[in-house]
């Protein structure tokens, strides 16, 4: 068996990144997040080699641990980033700042001004965001550049929950009203207008709505220019799906030969030469990682539920999303498929089911169930409900493994609480 190319079998057992999946499971427990290095250098050098000339700013928010950021930001990666946190942990792993883009629809104070003391660029969601940062920018003395996010009215054909572009979302400026607010920009003090942004949504499988964006973001630039707005970089986002359930997903190289003849004959007649950014995260990380998890228990009720040991604290997106992410029996990888199993976790809700009606091969108690392709929105999404704490996270590299996050332990449940003196 071989799958997305870099997970095998041998001797009946999952091999990912060369390394055993099941004796991985003996030394380390389970359940255990494991991520190939090798396929997420591979990932970003495809994207990288079907947009040569643009910035890749890898989506933070899909997966934004430390040793991760830390890859990406050596293979020349900048970073779309939308909170502090993601961007402390993107200039801790080296990232550059101004190869950094601090995105959101509801920035704090804070955040703002954490942005301004560390020269980063800011793609603005409001009228309301950009007086704020003008008055930050002035206390520090600063001039801060940033782009504006066009909210484009576009439909990208993904799960309503991760479509961002539709005229109803909450992120962006509408698009009839971006040139009046570039226009308020032009005269605000600190604001160096530098580039345009827009994302229409996550998990696209058809590139067209990306040609869609990319000639409105076009003609915005375009009119912008009628009133002496001359733009650095255009950032047309992310969102370039993954195939999950075999559908047919389009590549780096399919989502380029769309968008970039548009992009550069756009721009040539304008005469101007803007860089092209793009925002890749699912792409990148999301089939890089298993999270690997024990049967503790096999029970043949209205269906064949296999219990195991990581719930939708580990792996939220099969709840929230009604996603669905491949099952392999990582000790019994090549062998027929014989019953029909839903594989549910440990959690106090009916809605804790990772994986619905699957024919797999026969699962006794403490047989090992790899999920695949949870790379991106898994660990970063995680948390510690039901009084679990989080498992480790493991990177594989050509037959090596390290540890990039330790396992929690109870202890760490009661991290900063503090116990009122009356109660000790």
């Amino acid at each position: 068996m071989s799958t997305r190319g870099h997970l095998e079998v041998k001797n009946s057992h999952l091999i990912l990144g060369g390394v055993d999946t099941v004796t991985l499971s003996e030394q380390f427990g389970t359940p255990l997040y494991i991520t190939n290095e090798a396929r997420i250098r591979a990932n970003y050098r495809r994207f990288k080699e079907a947009f040569p000339d643009a910035e890749i700013y890898y989506a933070a928010k899909s997966n934004y641990n430390l040793t991760v950021l830390k890859i990406l930001a050596e293979e020349g990666a900048g970073a779309d980033v939308f909170s502090g946190g993601e961007l402390h942990c993107a200039l801790k792993a080296g990232i550059p700042s101004d190869k950094i883009l601090f995105n959101g629809n509801s920035k704090t104070d804070a955040e703002l001004e954490m942005a301004v003391k560390n020269n980063v660029r800011i793609s603005v969601d409001s009228l309301d965001e950009l007086r704020t940062l003008s008055e930050i920018a002035h206390k520090y003395d600063n001039l801060v550049g940033i782009s504006f996010r066009v909210n484009p009215d576009i439909s990208p054909r993904t799960h309503p929950k991760i479509a961002t572009g539709l005229k109803e979302s909450k992120f962006g400026i509408p698009f009839k009203e971006i040139i009046v607010t570039y226009k308020e920009a032009q005269s605000t003090e600190n604001i160096k207008i530098e580039g345009i942004h827009c994302h229409i949504g996550s998990q696209i499988l058809d590139v067209s709505p990306f040609l869609e964006a990319t000639k409105k973001m076009i003609n915005l630039v375009k009119e912008l220019a009628r009133f002496g707005i001359h733009l650095e970089f255009i950032d047309i986002g992310g969102g370039l799906g993954i195939s999950y359930e075999n559908e047919v997903a389009p590549s780096p190289k399919d989502l380029a030969d769309v968008i970039l003849p548009v992009f550069v004959e756009g721009t040539k007649a304008l005469e101007i030469h803007p860089k092209l950014v793009l925002e890749p995260g699912r792409y990148i990380m999301a089939d890089t990682t298993i999270l690997l998890t024990k049967a503790n228990t096999v029970k043949h009720a209205y269906r064949n539920f296999v219990g195991v040991d990581a719930g939708f604290n580990l792996l939220i997106r099969p709840a929230m999303y009604d996603a669905h992410h491949r099952i392999v029996v990582a000790n019994k990888a090549d062998e027929k498929s014989s019953s029909v199993y839903t594989i549910v976790g440990p959690i106090c809700e009916s809605g804790d089911v990772l994986a619905r009606d699957r024919f797999l091969p026969k699962i006794e108690k403490d047989d090992l169930i790899a999920i695949l392709d949870v790379g991106a929105y898994g660990f970063s999404m995680s948390s510690q409900y039901n009084g679990r704490p989080r498992c480790a996270e493991l990177l594989v590299h050509h037959g090596k493994v390290d540890i990039i996050r330790k396992e929690e332990s109870y202890d760490d449940l009661l991290v900063n609480q503090v116990l009122p003196s009356r109660f000790r």
